[in-house]
This record gives C-alpha cells, sequence and structure tokens, in this order.
C-alpha cells in the first residue's frame, strides 16, 4: 500500500487495551479497537441501521451495536449471526507512537 494513503487517527497510547474511539480520517465514520494489544479499524456506523458502533459494547474481539445488538468480529469485520453481512474492515498501523488508518 502507497503510504500516501496512511491517515494519522489517534497516539497509540489514547487506546487502551479492551477499548473502543471513534476517529473520522478524512471524514470517514472509524471505529478503532484494542483487544490483546492488536489494534483493528472497522466502519463506525452499523451495518443495520448506522447506529454508532463505538457507543456498543466491546467483548473480546466482538463489538454490539448499541441499537439493536448487532454482533461484529472486530477481525474480518464480519457479523456474527449472518457472515455474508458485516462492516468495512481498514488496514492500521503504529509508527512511532501514532495509529494510522488507510482507507484504501
Amino acid at each position: 500500500m502507497s503510504a500516501i494513503n496512511w491517515t494519522f487517527v489517534l497516539d497509540d497510547t489514547s487506546l487502551g487495551e479492551g477499548r473502543m474511539a471513534p476517529v473520522y480520517p478524512l471524514g470517514v465514520n472509524v471505529v478503532l479497537a484494542r483487544v490483546s494489544g492488536a489494534v483493528y479499524a472497522l466502519s463506525g456506523a452499523c451495518a443495520h441501521m448506522g447506529c454508532p458502533i463505538f457507543m456498543g459494547r466491546l467483548e473480546g474481539h466482538t463489538i454490539s451495536c448499541p441499537c439493536h445488538d448487532w454482533r461484529f468480529d472486530v477481525r474480518t469485520g464480519k457479523f456474527i449471526d449472518a457472515p455474508e453481512l458485516g462492516l468495512r474492515v481498514y488496514p492500521v498501523k503504529s509508527e512511532a507512537g501514532k495509529l494510522f488508518v488507510n482507507l484504501g
């Protein structure tokens, strides 16, 4: 991936273990989640009704939507009850204490 596509979103230390944070690289709604030290980036709006995913629960690798409890795997973005549905997943990298997302 080209270096030009990486956008700074957050200081790495700002996202604690088991936490989520909404970020808006280039105006795109994205939620970051840190699980077992790894950081994942997914579309910040639920695939069902567009509810803000960051307001839901993060339990292990599962994010639950706050509106209707739809559950998504942060690693793949797949809706757990119907894997043909899901959230867009974005590459994330940490460099020099900063988190970057690649919107593609």
